[in-house]
């Protein structure tokens, strides 16, 4: 999946090795261009490239009429299906909801309509021991449901408990993308408490606290301060304004009030979920 897509998305893509028919899903916070004007190129060099499988688009309703006009001017022909799926601007909603993952949206407070993204992962979190079921006559059509965590009740055992038929295995991971919106803990905290993984842009320092209150904008101790009343377990910080020529200031403000901060660097991979992600390893 794709969040957000700048103008000069394609070439960064193409930059760091990563082929764009992967991506099934593009998620579009907003509608200033730094957010999207990449979009409409991205999508008709993926026809180009022979794309066919579907491509589903999330972002504000305006956004579906914006991509047809374009599409259809420029007479581009597209061989694969496009989905869209509008955004809300007043409540959260899921929007995306597959056997590996679901996504949500939150509204955010910005100069114009905006919503951030809670993805979270769909897996079983739990590994079969296949000789306990086999001990215990578990039917083989019971093995998914146990996986998630399901007792089985035996006519011959009684209630089979899952630990006995299971060992501890995949734990599911979230992470939050909240971009471009004014400070506002109180109203973040239920929907990133305790994530995995929180981006939160951090455009200004603290000493513009004004400047960035007037533009529907955070600065990078702000972003500090909500992730560790949210408990998350990390913080990446990005979306910089351009007067800054050294993120260096700003991770170090975020990191005065909570340590476990990382820049948003380009062509860096985090692990979400891996310990050995952290702040000063690697």
């Amino acid at each position: 999946m794709l969040l957000d897509c700048g103008e000069g998305a394609q070439r960064q893509l193409s930059r760091y090795g990563l082929r764009t028919l992967k991506i099934s899903h593009v998620f579009i916070t907003h509608l200033h261009g730094d957010h999207y004007f990449g979009l409409p190129g991205l999508v008709t060099s993926m026809a180009l490239f022979g794309r066919s499988e579907p491509l589903t688009i999330v972002g504000p309703p305006a956004l579906s009429s914006i991509m047809q006009v374009l599409i259809t001017e420029s007479d581009a022909h597209l061989p694969f299906e496009v989905r869209y799926v509008a955004t809300q601007c007043n409540e959260t909603a899921v929007v995306v909801e597959t056997e590996q993952f679901s996504v949500t949206s939150i509204p955010l407070k910005h100069r114009i309509p905006c919503t951030g993204f809670i993805i979270k992962e769909k897996c079983p979190e739990r590994r079969l021991n296949v000789d306990a079921c086999t001990r215990y006559q578990v039917p083989v059509g019971e093995y998914d449901e146990i996986k998630w965590g399901k007792d089985y009740p035996s006519s011959q055992f009684g209630l089979v408990k899952n630990e006995i038929l299971t060992t501890a295995g995949h734990i599911n991971r979230n992470y939050a993308y909240i971009t471009d919106t004014i400070f506002d803990k109180d109203y973040l905290l239920p929907h990133i408490k305790g994530v995995d993984l929180l981006y939160h842009e951090a455009t200004f320092l603290q000493e513009r606290e004004q400047r960035a209150h007037e533009t529907f904008h955070s600065t990078a101790l702000q972003a500090a301060i909500t992730a560790q009343a949210a408990g998350v377990k990390q913080l990446m910080i990005g979306h910089f304004s351009a007067r800054y020529n050294d993120a260096i200031p700003l991770v170090e403000e975020a990191r005065s009030i909570f340590p476990n901060t990382l820049e948003a660097i380009e062509g860096v991979t985090i692990s979400i979920g891996d310990p050995s992600a952290q702040v000063g390893v690697g």
